[in-house]
């Protein structure tokens, strides 16, 4: 994630901010350039930028004026009042339920630094293939009314759709799934990552020159899915996953091995563009090793070398780990990148640099 400052007065401003707290401008993230802008009101109610083209006016997304849940802005002469992410939305939660407003705002907040990374990454939200599907999310609740286990939202996604409990969006219930499932990490963001990562192996890989290499290294996608989950839950991952996978549960099937390598790569790109506007630079003081030393100074979406990233990436997720332990926290990143997942990882890299570049994709 870039650091975003005030047009206006230059504090220091997060993504998720309407009003810089120094001056009071009101901010707002314009996706066509990838920029938190400042701007003042216009007489009308519109939005007129601090710098930059007094000509353009912008208005909040209606999702932000209406339910306070989105910080995007919208050109004022465009007919959609939706932004780019809250336009993606097919299904939104019951807002008559009144928990349910504070689990939609937690949940809107992830999921624009999912659609943040893909603008970043050049990653098509809307395929040019019509017949391909289209990027959309169903935000949904278990119903009142009943416990039953067949009634319950289940996260995932189909043909395009990623659906989410918004009960993720609730810290202790998440942390009950997390100890449920044996996982040692688990994330509102994460399950975006993840179930974004089913959408474009759809998009780039289904039909694509890329298939036969993919499955070479996550194996063969065509073996049964339902079968290999129910064998997974049923025995749980082999003893030896972490010598192949990412995660336990990358082991249950190709499709999940991919979905899992590629919200490990959101992790690592998004944590690594954020040191480097930080200037963080990693030099322990009881080692020489220049495998534990970084100066994060890549603009890490414009790397074409996967190992340029990685040797950035370990010594600053073993400082983050520190760090984290410091303050009474579990690891930031607790995961061991096998010699066979940082090859994976390697070939997701080269997916989303050259997919479309080169025209590869002919879905």
């Amino acid at each position: 994630m870039r650091l975003f400052t005030c047009n206006n007065c230059g504090q220091l401003v997060y993504f998720e901010n309407t009003s810089c707290t120094r001056c009071g401008c009101v901010l707002g993230f314009v996706a066509e350039n990838l920029a938190m802008e400042s701007f003042k009101p216009t007489e009308e109610g519109l939005l007129k930028l601090v710098e930059g083209d007094q000509s353009r006016l912008f208005k909040y997304c209606s999702n932000g004026i209406n339910y306070n849940v989105c910080n995007w802005v919208v050109h004022a002469t465009e007919t959609q009042d939706l932004c780019v992410a809250c336009g993606l939305n097919r299904t939104i939660p019951d807002l008559t339920i009144p928990e349910n407003r504070d689990l939609w705002t937690k949940v809107e907040t992830e999921k624009r630094r999912l659609v943040y990374s893909l603008l970043v990454l050049d990653l098509p939200l809307t395929p040019e293939n019509l017949d391909s599907p289209k990027l959309a999310f169903d935000f949904l609740a278990d119903p009142v009314s009943t416990a039953e286990e067949s009634q319950r939202v289940i996260t995932g996604h189909a043909d395009g759709l990623i659906t989410l409990n918004i009960n993720e969006a609730d810290s202790a219930t998440r942390e009950k799934m997390r100890e449920q499932m044996h996982e040692p990490y688990r994330t509102l963001l994460g399950h975006f990552r993840h179930e974004s990562g089913h959408y474009y192996w759809d998009l780039l890989v289904r039909n694509s020159d890329w298939l036969p290499l993919v499955r070479e290294f996550f194996g063969d996608d065509t073996q049964d899915y339902s079968d290999a989950l129910k064998i997974y839950y049923e025995n749980g991952p082999a003893t030896d996953w972490q010598l192949n996978y990412v995660s336990a549960y990358a082991s249950s099937h190709p499709w999940e091995d991919w979905a899992e390598t590629w919200a490990h790569y959101l992790h690592i790109t998004d944590t690594l563009e954020t040191a480097h506007e930080f200037g963080i630079s990693v030099r322990p003081q009881i080692s020489n090793s220049k495998e534990l030393q970084t100066n994060v100074g890549i603009n890490v979406y414009d790397s074409k070398n996967f190992n340029n990233i990685l040797r950035h990436w370990l010594p600053l997720s073993y400082a983050l780990n520190s760090l984290s332990r410091s303050i009474g926290h579990q690891h930031a990143y607790p995961f061991v990148l096998a010699e066979p997942v940082i090859k994976k990882l390697d070939l997701v890299h080269r997916i989303i640099q050259k997919g479309f570049e080169e025209g590869v994709v002919s879905a």
